[in-house]
């Protein structure tokens, strides 16, 4: 019976008893809500994934776990300091990246950057480039826009999922 306890008991105070269970309720009640809306997104998002045969490869997972790195080590950390930071395992940060890219090839029709699109966001934020860094330059508003047609874009995707699909809700938060 003692082997077991860690199931049913987190803790005790001064013998007593501090139950799991009060800690999931505490917890389903700072976050219950949140957490249930993110685990219904990534569950719809699986089955669009799913339903188009989109795969990711590991070499897309590996190719962007050393982008991360590159950029961490670049500040002078870690990969492994960043995640403990973060609460993070190696395995969760793996786990995002491969939502991430499907998402990405979900949206890629979307999320496409063009030329003009970039010479009107350097004109509108009077945005003067340096000689010599232009290629850098327009590299990182490329990504910036790209991030934001992606974020946008997903918001429209997720709605149209939810709309789509029959969720049944079974908690109250």
């Amino acid at each position: 019976a003692y082997f077991y306890k860690g199931l049913f008991v987190a803790a005790t105070v001064d013998g007593s008893l501090i139950s799991r269970l009060t800690i999931i309720q505490e917890l389903e009640k700072a976050s219950g809500e949140d957490l249930l809306d993110s685990l219904i997104v990534k569950k719809l998002i699986q089955n669009e994934v799913n339903a188009k045969k989109i795969v990711v490869s590991d070499d897309e997972i590996n190719g962007e776990i050393k982008r991360i790195e590159y950029q961490i080590m670049a500040q002078g950390s870690a990969i492994d300091a960043a995640l403990a930071a973060q609460g993070m395992s190696m395995e969760d940060l793996e786990k995002q990246i491969i939502l991430q890219k499907e998402l990405e090839k979900l949206l890629a029709e979307k999320i496409n950057v063009t030329d003009e699109e970039v010479s009107q966001y350097i004109e509108d934020n009077t945005i003067s480039i340096p000689e010599g860094q232009e290629a850098m330059i327009i590299i990182q508003i490329k990504d910036e826009l790209r991030n934001q047609k992606i974020n946008a874009e997903a918001d429209v995707l997720i709605t149209a999922l939810k709309s789509q699909a029959n969720i049944r809700y079974f908690v109250n938060y």
